[in-house]
C-alpha cells in the first residue's frame, strides 16, 4: 500500500477546510486514504519521520508569513517555528515537499528571502509563464509555456530567495513557483483549486479583504473565463513522482 502524503493546513474556516480536503486528493489523483491531514490551528505539529510519508504538502492559510513577528499570534509563531525545523529536515533529508501560497511564504522567509504586499493579487486566474528552468522541471511536465492558475493573496515574495530557482512567473507577481534543491517546490498560485473551489472561497472570503464586495460579479466572471487545468499538473505530477510504498 502506498505511503500517504501529509497535508498540513491551518484553515479556521470549516467550509474552506472541508473543500480543501476533498479537492486536493481528487485533483492530485490520490485516494482518500493516501492523505493524512493535520490541522495546525487545532492540532500539535506532527513529528515527521521521512520513512512514514510519500511527501508533505503545506496548504494556504489565513496567516501572513511576512507580518512583523510581534503582530503574529502565539499560535502562528509556534507553527512557523515548527515549520522552520521541518524545512531544515526536508531540505537535508530530501523529503518531497510542495508548498502552496503560505507554503511559499514560509519557505521564502526560511531561506532568507523577504515578503511584501507590493505583489498582492485579488482572487483571479492570471496568465502564468514558465521560465527557462521551468521548461525542464519535473513538476511542470505537460504544462504549456503560458497557462492560467487561481490566485488570491495579501503578500508575495519580493524576489527569488537565496538557493531557490524560479520556475513560473507573472508580471504582477514575479515569483509564482520555485524549486529548492531536487525535491522541494512551492507555488504562489493554487494547483489544488478548480472552479468549484475558487467559487467557494469567493463566497467565504466576501468580507475578509480579499476583494471589494462590489466587485464580486466581475471577479466571478473572471475566474469562470479561464481554464486552470494545466496548473493542476503541478500537484498530480508531484503525486505521481513521489508516491511510494
Amino acid at each position: 500500500m502506498p505511503k500517504p502524503f501529509l497535508m498540513l493546513t491551518s484553515r479556521d474556516d470549516e467550509v474552506v477546510a472541508a473543500d480543501e480536503l476533498e479537492a486536493l486528493p481528487r485533483i492530485g489523483g490520490l485516494a482518500p486514504d493516501e492523505v493524512v491531514r493535520v490541522r495546525l490551528e487545532r492540532e500539535p505539529f506532527p513529528d515527521i519521520d521521512p520513512a512514514d510519508w510519500s511527501g508533505v504538502i503545506l496548504c494556504g492559510s489565513p496567516f501572513d508569513a511576512g507580518a512583523p513577528e510581534d503582530a503574529k499570534s502565539p499560535l502562528q509563531r509556534d507553527i512557523e517555528a515548527h515549520l522552520a525545523s521541518f524545512f531544515d529536515l526536508a531540505l537535508d533529508r530530501g523529503i518531497p515537499y510542495l508548498g502552496v501560497c503560505y507554503g511559499l511564504g514560509t519557505l521564502t522567509r526560511h531561506l532568507g528571502g523577504t515578503l511584501d504586499t507590493d505583489h498582492a493579487e485579488e482572487i483571479s486566474g492570471p496568465e502564468l509563464r514558465l521560465t527557462p528552468a521551468g521548461h525542464d522541471d519535473l513538476l511542470l511536465q505537460g504544462v504549456p509555456d503560458v497557462f492560467h492558475g487561481y490566485v488570491g493573496h495579501h503578500e508575495a515574495a519580493s524576489g527569488i530567495a537565496p538557493g531557490a530557482t524560479l520556475l513560473v512567473t507573472t508580471e504582477a507577481t514575479p515569483v509564482q513557483m520555485v524549486r529548492v534543491g531536487e525535491r522541494a517546490w512551492a507555488t504562489q498560485f493554487h494547483p489544488e483549486l478548480d472552479l468549484a473551489g475558487i467559487l467557494v472561497r469567493i463566497n467565504e472570503y466576501a468580507d475578509r479583504g480579499y476583494y471589494p464586495p462590489s466587485e464580486r460579479s466581475r471577479i466571478e466572471e473572471g475566474v469562470r473565463s479561464v481554464d486552470v487545468s494545466p496548473a493542476h499538473l503541478v500537484l498530480s505530477n508531484f503525486v505521481r513522482e513521489f508516491r511510494r510504498s
